[in-house]
């Protein structure tokens, strides 16, 4: 018994240790300038998607990802893995902000999937839930949007290391590199996290006529349907 739980150790702490990890490394990158900490950070964020299928073993996955990390060193040895680190926190808004936003043509908003997922089908047909859905989505897409608009901006016009800089063009708005850093590693993250707390808060004063999960439960029944929401309500049912 000892045994099988200390075998099953490592996989439940390996992927908040490396969550916890990745903006320590990103922010220590982009105040010191050193080009080992953006790699570092580069590579723990490419082995988190990848974590379940490397516990498998299989010879296949841990290639792809010793090629992925291959191709991070060029990156490197280009001395382009700050630029590179510095792009993530955009492409996650933009990424996220369309996969809120394409499900507002459909009658599956992406909030109303998690309600499915976590809560049941039942859930989402009680009074003011389905709207709400909708309009949470579209809150989620506006922001993320927005977002990924003020960090491509930082991204490109940072007074030292930006883009237009290095490639040798006058930003038309020059912003304090340090400035830029810290909301590119640590402040998009803090408003993301701010905003779903006031959202669940605002949520429960909305829709006070309902229960609701606790935030931690809710939390972690997210995690757990994560990857069924991509294929619409009746995938989502549990």
């Amino acid at each position: 018994m000892m045994s099988h739980s200390t075998e099953n150790a490592p996989r439940h702490h390996a992927l908040p240790l490396l969550l916890a990890t990745y903006p320590v490394l990103a922010l220590a990158g982009a105040i010191t300038h050193r080009q080992v900490f953006a790699l570092l950070a580069l590579a723990v964020l490419l082995t988190l998607p990848m974590l379940p299928r490397l516990r498998t073993r299989r010879l296949l996955p841990w290639l792809s990802w010793l090629a992925m990390l291959a191709a991070l060193l060029g990156v490197w040895l280009d001395g382009l893995a700050d630029l590179v680190l510095e792009a993530v926190p955009v492409l996650i808004s933009a990424v996220l902000a369309w996969g809120f936003g394409h499900t507002l043509t459909t009658d599956e908003p992406l909030v109303a999937r998690f309600i499915v997922a976590i809560e049941g089908v039942a859930r989402l047909r009680q009074p003011g839930v389905a709207r709400y859905a909708r309009q949470v989505t579209a809150f989620w897409t506006i922001l993320l949007g927005t977002q990924a608009v003020l960090l491509a901006v930082l991204w490109l016009c940072a007074d030292r290391s930006g883009l237009l800089v290095r490639v040798g063009w006058a930003a038309p708005w020059p912003i304090p590199e340090r400035w830029a850093a810290i909301w590119l590693h640590v402040g998009c993250y803090a408003v993301l996290g701010a905003a779903f707390v006031l959202e669940y808060g605002y949520r429960r004063w909305r829709l006070r006529h309902l229960d609701h999960l606790a935030l931690p439960i809710m939390l972690k029944q997210m995690a757990l349907c994560w990857p069924r929401l991509r294929q619409g309500k009746e995938a989502a049912t549990p």
